[in-house]
């Protein structure tokens, strides 16, 4: 490292072959996630056994409870994420080393510090002076031969001026033709000498974030935009939000702003001079000033205020995925609404809307376009087709898109139910993401013979029946339910989002003989080819009979039985544990606990052994006499009295409706019942069935207690009750309550 305030000490000097330094050991990983976690060291340790012996993590989250001491699904995808980012860390750390070692610039003090790096930005600040530049002034100054009057200034001995210390130095034919050239390539290196020192970094950047602010302007304060109320705004760095974080970069990309970091400078620059002077020498004193401050201002400040702004901006990510991940979640496990027939709308204006008649399997019997709205307004032909069409196929739900001409259909459908006999309802259904399915290869490949709207009326007939069969085949990105998810780092949102579907895919487990290839390939343990060797040998050779059969599946061997057979489920097949969570390693186990409490497996197909867990006096004890884990043994057990048990069911239903509103029916102090669309940080936005989702404000959920984040009051699919505070029609904003 180098050092810009005295000479190398006796243990600096002393060099180091990198294979010789210790670098942080696997033990380390393990005890620094079980404190991250605050969870025993051998969980840990089990986990990431099972997770290097390929075991996703619904299946261990499921069945590999003992082994982990029930580690959920949030907390093992915890353990993974960090166990990928520490490993990376230690790839890492090898990498300086050997890089430094190449050098012979290594030392036994540089080595215990990159030891104890526990962050990349640690490391890469250590690595910083020993790294391979571009050309700087620096370099410059050092083919010119200013190292040794470099050398003198830092010293801060010489009782001589500089200008004539700086003599030696002047070389016109090295283009330093005068004593003030020669100091200035000598400060130019010792500026980046302070400015690659790894202690000085870490303080600085300490001092920016703890005491800094962050600022915002406008471009051209006559411009109307949506990032008007950050024109002129100012937060300390400790205090700034995640979304607004968001904005600021968003109103930066679109150049309505220009944000930069205020850092506490003087402060920062006092810190440098009592590092850097420490001796009291008029000839070096002022020069050394100068440098300091140079060296901030153009090396530090621009790289640490980077650097910061990066750090905002993946807490800010990090916060926005998590709320995304948990809306999503709350979408996905939305209740099925089963055994209707469906008629699936998909609105619009010039080119008419597309409907599609969908069975309770989600086959779709009929499709056919009607022109209602404008500029055709065929009202009567329309509904004359749509009166026919329930008749015809007992349609007594109808789901509506909430997309272009929603308002308009909405009015139709509730015109059109008060005019029929037949008891028919509507859902309004977010269509986000409809448009993406049906014009996508998976859609064509599974109605070839359908376009664009005929497709996306069937998704949104599909939604409505089982939401998560449906969503599934749309990116996860689409649906939504986040906020600002276009302006974050894509792979990670992907990889988080995919983890959210993946676990709610497996948590409901799917039907072996129905489910779709897009719905499997989510199943642990099942890629997208395995995915599609399931639905063409189910094609080929009929329904699944017993999970076995699985085995005779192309490329699906017993690593991949494993992981998924407990979340595929047969139902009427030849065996009755097939149609439960109980995984096949533990059916000879499940089997012995029928046969001691007197039921039999037949109980399982007549809606479950009812009374099991009465017959229970002792679990643990029961356990040991299985030899099967406690946890294990009280798993099988709700399974066998509620086979095939869909956790979906006590989630909030959807709100069904036989009538219209606008908002111009809406009145200040109005109670209406609502959906939650949507959770963001500063709030929540509700349907109320006016085709204009209203804010409920953090400050709006509740006053019984102070709210940090609205996830702790309520959840996308969440049915509420809300009071109108205000509606403002011009700009389609309506203000709700939840404080009744």
């Amino acid at each position: 490292m180098p050092n810009v305030i005295g000479p190398r000490s006796a243990a600096q000097n002393s060099l180091l072959n990198p294979r010789s330094c210790c670098i942080i050991t696997s033990m380390d990983i393990i005890l620094i996630i079980t404190e991250e976690l605050q969870v025993k060291k051998w969980q840990v340790e089990a986990a990431v056994k099972l997770i290097d012996e390929g075991n996703t993590i619904p299946f261990i989250s499921r069945y590999r409870k003992e082994a982990t001491g029930a580690l959920d699904d949030t907390q093992l995808r915890k353990l993974d994420e960090r166990l990928s980012y520490l490993r990376g860390l230690e790839e890492r750390k090898q990498t300086v080393l050997a890089a430094i070692g190449e050098q012979g610039k290594l030392t036994p003090e540089l080595c215990a510090q990159i030891e104890e790096a526990r962050t990349l930005v640690a490391v890469e600040d250590l690595y910083r002076p020993y790294k391979q530049k571009k050309r700087t002034r620096a370099t410059i100054a050092k083919e010119r031969g200013l190292e040794g009057l470099a050398a003198v200034i830092r010293l801060q001995q010489t009782a001589n001026p500089l200008e004539l210390e700086a003599a030696p130095y002047i070389d016109k034919e090295k283009d330093v033709p005068d004593a003030g050239a020669a100091i200035a390539g000598a400060m130019d290196i010792i500026s980046e000498e302070i400015s690659d020192n790894a202690d000085y970094r870490t303080r600085i950047r300490e001092l920016t974030f703890s005491e800094g602010l962050i600022s915002s302007a406008a471009k051209d304060a006559d411009t109307e935009s949506v990032y008007e109320m950050y024109y002129d705004f100012t937060s300390p760095l400790t205090k700034m939000t995640g979304y607004r974080t968001l904005a600021l970069n968003r109103g930066e990309k679109e150049k309505f702003l220009t944000v930069k970091i205020e850092a506490p400078v003087d402060k920062i620059l006092a810190y440098l001079e009592k590092q850097i002077i420490v001796k009291e020498n008029p000839n070096t004193a002022q020069v050394l000033k100068d440098t300091i401050a140079d060296s901030y201002n153009r090396l530090i400040a621009p790289s640490i205020e980077r650097e910061l702004r990066n750090r905002l901006t993946e807490a800010a990510e990090d916060g926005a995925i998590d709320v995304f991940g948990k809306n999503l979640t709350q979408l996905l496990m939305q209740p099925p609404i089963a055994g209707r027939n469906v008629l699936g709308w998909d609105p619009a204006f010039r080119t008419g809307c597309k409907l599609a008649v969908v069975d309770p399997t989600g086959k779709v019997l009929d499709t056919v376009v009607i022109y209602p709205t404008a500029p055709q307004n065929k009202v009567d032909e329309a509904k004359a087709v749509l009166k026919k069409l329930i008749r015809k196929y007992d349609i007594s739900l109808i789901s509506c898109g909430n997309g272009t001409a929603s308002r308009e259909s909405e009015a139709i459908i509730a015109d059109l139910i008060k005019e029929i006999p037949e008891n028919v309802q509507y859902v309004i259904v977010n269509e986000a993401g409809a448009s993406v399915y049906s014009a996508s290869e998976l859609a064509a490949e599974e109605f070839p013979n359908f376009d664009v709207g005929q497709r996306s009326a069937a998704s949104i007939a599909r939604r409505l029946q089982d939401p998560l069969a449906e969503l599934v085949k749309i990116d996860p990105k689409a649906i939504g339910v986040g906020q600002y998810q276009h302006d974050m780092n894509q792979k990670k949102l992907g990889v988080a989002l995919d983890g959210v579907v993946e676990d709610c895919v497996n948590h409901v487990g799917v039907d072996l003989n129905t489910a779709s290839a897009p719905l499997l390939e989510h199943i642990s343990g099942i890629t997208k080819q395995l995915a599609r060797n399931i639905v063409a040998y189910r094609e080929a050779n009929g329904r699944f009979v017993t999970r076995k059969d699985l085995l005779k599946v192309p490329k699906l061997g017993p690593k991949a039985f494993e992981q998924c057979a407990g979340f595929m489920r047969i139902n009427e097949g030849r065996n009755p544990l097939d149609s439960t969570g109980v995984h096949p390693e533990s059916y000879e186990k499940a089997l012995a606990l029928l046969e001691r409490a007197g039921f039999s497996p037949e109980n399982i197909t007549k809606g479950g052994v009812s009374g099991l867990s009465l017959t229970i006096k002792d679990y643990a004890k029961l356990a040991k006499e299985l030899d099967i884990g406690e946890l294990t043994l009280r798993d099988i057990v709700k399974e066998l009295e509620k086979p095939g048990r869909d956790p979906r069911e006590e989630m909030p239903k959807p709100v069904l409706r036989s009538d219209v509103m606008s908002m111009e029916d809406l009145r200040p102090g109005m109670i209406l019942s609502g959906t939650v669309r949507n959770v963001i940080d500063f709030g929540a936005f509700v349907d109320i069935g006016v085709h204009q989702d209203g804010l409920v404000h953090i400050s709006q959920l509740t006053n019984a207690r102070f709210v940090k984040h609205p996830m702790e009051i309520v959840s996308v699919g969440d049915i509420v009750s809300v009071k109108v505070l205000n509606v403002d029609a011009a700009k389609k904003r309506i203000q709700l309550s939840m404080i009744i």
